[in-house]
């Protein structure tokens, strides 16, 4: 039997290579300076983004229960963890925007460096140690374009992505229920967002059609049997291709 899995498990991997992977679009929306979006983020959104990184599309929508009026040509936010998280909440909108690949790490991509730049967010502002630590997390991520950032979160610029995402997330929920919200495929399913607090890895792989590899070890995922129908199925699509 051992033999047989390990042998199943090669077969699968060759054949999700070959047919191809799913991805998912998954959307996050938190906020800057919110325990709890912290906790996500850094436990439970950015181990799994890493793992499944072929099978996730990932939208981050910081506004979280915040709010907006418009004033003219100007933006007025009031945000749930104060004037401070309305700030935060424009620095992850304008890296969101502006974080771009560098040449000396070519193997990481802009969203790559954008979720490790989040990540670094949400871990560090919980401390509360002076500034939101805009250049901090920039000099640990190694991304060039801080300047940049900052800038934007003090300008129009920043009001106005902020807006983008607040239109976002009202279009979900207006307010929102909870913080963070998880919605896949932009649809919010009250029992996913349970599981996705708990083990987002698990709501994930229910959302994965076929599953890739990663989702096989998690409690109640298809046994090796009852996967073998799958592989069946995939051989025989990547056959059809090929003759």
């Amino acid at each position: 039997m051992l033999r047989y899995n390990r042998s199943f498990l090669l077969l699968s991997v060759f054949a999700v290579a070959c047919y191809g992977q799913t991805r998912v679009p998954v959307y996050v929306y938190y906020e800057s300076l919110c325990p709890d979006s912290a906790k996500f983020v850094n436990d439970q959104l950015y181990p799994a983004a890493k793992m499944f990184k072929n099978n996730l599309e990932l939208h981050l929508v910081p506004f979280g229960k915040s709010s907006f009026q418009t004033q003219g040509s100007e933006v007025m936010f009031t945000c749930h963890h104060g004037e401070n998280e309305c700030y935060g909440n424009k620095v992850h909108a304008c890296a969101i925007q502006h974080i771009q690949g560098n040449s000396f790490q070519p193997n990481i991509s802009r969203e790559d460096l954008t979720l490790d730049y989040v990540n670094c967010l949400m871990a560090r502002a919980q401390l509360k140690d002076g500034e939101f630590p805009t250049k901090i997390c920039a000099d640990v991520v190694k991304i060039e374009q801080w300047q940049t950032i900052e800038e934007c979160a003090k300008s129009t610029e920043g009001s106005q992505l902020l807006k983008q995402h607040g239109e976002t997330t009202n279009k979900l929920q207006n307010p929102l229920t909870s913080v963070p919200t998880v919605a896949f495929k932009q649809t919010y399913d009250g029992e996913l967002q349970k599981l996705s607090m708990s083990s987002f890895r698990h709501a994930l792989c229910k959302n994965l059609n076929p599953q890739p590899v990663q989702c096989f070890d998690l409690p109640g995922s298809a046994s090796a049997m009852s996967s073998f129908g799958f592989f069946i199925t995939v051989v025989a699509a990547i056959a059809s291709r090929m003759f």
